[in-house]
């Protein structure tokens, strides 16, 4: 699983004109799933975002999880994140999951966020065509890779 972990002072994602998810001050994270991914990659990330220390502090260092303010997640799916541009211009998908595997492991991972963040978890829709709105706090980007985790 590959993520990118955008802290936003607030972010929200329309669908069809229809607005399904909106936070203040947290995390946007799109998803991107391979084939390869497993159950277990998600308790190590889930644990991983919601301690990562990267809200400031009130000394404004780096030093706050979004469990310590207080903050909202919304979760994303991207199978874009897993692009392959080696050949060509056109970029391949070919490593990204199929929905079959993708949409279990997705929604496992925002219970698990859920579990260890202690409420609710917004998401987009698996699939959908969806415009996401945020204003990126910092700016802080942070790319995140399961395969890495050692």
């Amino acid at each position: 699983m590959k993520i990118v972990i955008q802290r936003v002072t607030s972010a929200g994602v329309t669908i069809d004109k229809t607005q399904v998810a909106t936070i203040k001050k947290g995390l946007l994270i799109l998803l991107g799933v391979v084939n390869n991914d497993a159950k277990d990659d998600i308790k190590w990330l889930s644990n991983k975002v919601v301690n990562l220390r990267i809200f400031s502090d009130e000394n404004g260092v780096m030093n706050k999880s979004v469990v310590d303010v207080d903050g909202d997640i919304i979760v994303v799916s991207q199978f874009t994140l897993h692009a392959s541009t080696k050949k060509g211009n056109r970029p391949s998908y070919i490593k990204a999951a199929k929905p079959d595997i993708a949409i279990p492991l997705y929604q496992a991972f925002v219970n698990q966020l859920e579990t260890d963040l202690g409420k609710k978890v917004q998401t987009g829709q698996f699939g959908a065509d969806m415009k996401l709105d945020l204003v990126n706090d910092g700016p802080v980007t942070i790319i995140m890779d399961t395969k890495n985790k050692e």
